[in-house]
C-alpha cells in the first residue's frame, strides 16, 4: 500500500486551505472504498501531517489535529500541499521546517501535487525552477515577481510535470484530485467519484474564470504609462509601432521592456484589455456580440472571436450564454 501525506500548514486563516484539505481526504476516502468492494486491496493509506498538534483556521473559528507530525514520515509516495494564505512572504517564512521536508521527500521520489497558491511552498523549495505550473489567476503577477525561474502556466487548470501537478484557482482542486484518482486507481474510480462528488471531469483551463486587472507590480514607469495608454484607448486600433515611437524607444526594445514588467508582449496585453472589457460587457448586458466587438476596437467578426477563445477558452457565444442570465 503506498502512503499519501495530506500536508496541514500553520498560521493559514483562508477556509480555502481547510477545505482543500478535508475535499482530498474524502475524496481519496471515497476511491480506496470503491476500490475495496472491487476485491482489489486500497492504494493509499492518507495521514494528516504537520508541524504542531493543531492547526488552527479562520481566526480560530475551526481547528485540525494532524494524524502525525511529518518527522514521523520518512517515506511517503504522494504529497499534497492545500492553498494558502494571500500573505505569501508569510506562509512561506512560516512554513520553512514543512518546505524543506517537501524538498527531501520529493528528492527521495514523493511525488508532490500543490493546490492553487500551494504551489508558492513548492516554488520556494526551489521544486518548480525551470518547471511548468499554475496557480491562482488573482496571484500571477505576484508569482511571476517571486520566482521568475518557474514557467508559470496560469491559464492551466492542471500541470503535470516530473511527478510534480499543479493547479489554478479555489475550488478547481476538485478536478487535480479527481485526475491524480485517474492516475494512481484508473478511469473507473475517477469517474465514479466524479458522479458521487458532481465534479466535472477533463477541464483543463482555468482561463474563462480569471479577471485581468493588469500587471503593475514593476518599476517600469514606461511601460506603466503605455498600460494606461493601452487601456484608456481600448475601444481603439492602437499600432505598437506608433506606440512605441511615442515612447522613443525602439520596437524590439519596446517589447522586451514590456514582456520584462508585464510578461505579455504589448499585443498580448492589448488584447486581454480588450477581451476583458468584452467580457463584462457580456456578462451585464444584451448587446450582440457584433456591439460589443465594436465597442472594444475589432471591426472582424473572425479576428475577434479567435483571440477571445484563445484569452478565454470560450466562443462569445458560449461565454454570453455562461455568464448571463438575462439572454
Amino acid at each position: 500500500m503506498k502512503h499519501l501525506t495530506i500536508i496541514v500548514p500553520d498560521g493559514q486563516t483562508n477556509l480555502s486551505t481547510l477545505a482543500s484539505i478535508v475535499g482530498a481526504y474524502e475524496i481519496f476516502a471515497v476511491a480506496n472504498k470503491y476500490w475495496k468492494e472491487n476485491g482489489k486491496n486500497e492504494v493509499f493509506r492518507v495521514e494528516l501531517a504537520g508541524i504542531l498538534p493543531q492547526a488552527e483556521f479562520y481566526n480560530g473559528m475551526f481547528s485540525v489535529r494532524p494524524q502525525t507530525n511529518i518527522a514521523n514520515i520518512t517515506k511517503t509516495d504522494l504529497i499534497i500541499v492545500p492553498s494558502l494564505v494571500r500573505d505569501f512572504q508569510e506562509a512561506i517564512g512560516g512554513n520553512k521546517q514543512l518546505i524543506d521536508w517537501v524538498g527531501k521527500q520529493y528528492k527521495s521520489g514523493a511525488e508532490i501535487a500543490s493546490i492553487c497558491t500551494g504551489a508558492f511552498m513548492l516554488a520556494s523549495a526551489g521544486l518548480l525552477d525551470g518547471k511548468s505550473c499554475s496557480t491562482h489567476w488573482s496571484a500571477e503577477e505576484t508569482f511571476r515577481n517571486m520566482f521568475p525561474k518557474v514557467n508559470l502556466q496560469a491559464d492551466k487548470l492542471i500541470t503535470d510535470e516530473n511527478g510534480i501537478y499543479t493547479n489554478g484557482g479555489a475550488y478547481s482542486f476538485l478536478n487535480l484530485i479527481i485526475y491524480l484518482v485517474e492516475k494512481y486507481y484508473d478511469r473507473e474510480v475517477a469517474i465514479y467519484c466524479s458522479k458521487i462528488f458532481q465534479i466535472e471531469m477533463d477541464r483543463q483551463s482555468q482561463s474563462a474564470f480569471s479577471i485581468f486587472k493588469g500587471q503593475k507590480q514593476h518599476g517600469d514607469e514606461m511601460v506603466k504609462e503605455a498600460q494606461c495608454y493601452i487601456e484608456s484607448k481600448m475601444n481603439e486600433k492602437i499600432s505598437i509601432e506608433n506606440m512605441s515611437a511615442r515612447f522613443a524607444i525602439g520596437r524590439r526594445n519596446f517589447d522586451r521592456r514590456f514582456i520584462k514588467a508585464t510578461g505579455n508582449t504589448p499585443l498580448e496585453y492589448l488584447q486581454r484589455v480588450k477581451i476583458e472589457s468584452a467580457k463584462r460587457a457580456f456578462e451585464t448586458s444584451r448587446k450582440t456580440i457584433n456591439e460589443v466587438m465594436y465597442e472594444v476596437g475589432y471591426a472582424d467578426v473572425k479576428a475577434f472571436r479567435e483571440v477571445f477563445r484563445k484569452i478565454t477558452g470560450m466562443s462569445p457565444v458560449d461565454y454570453r450564454e455562461r455568464y448571463n442570465n438575462s439572454i
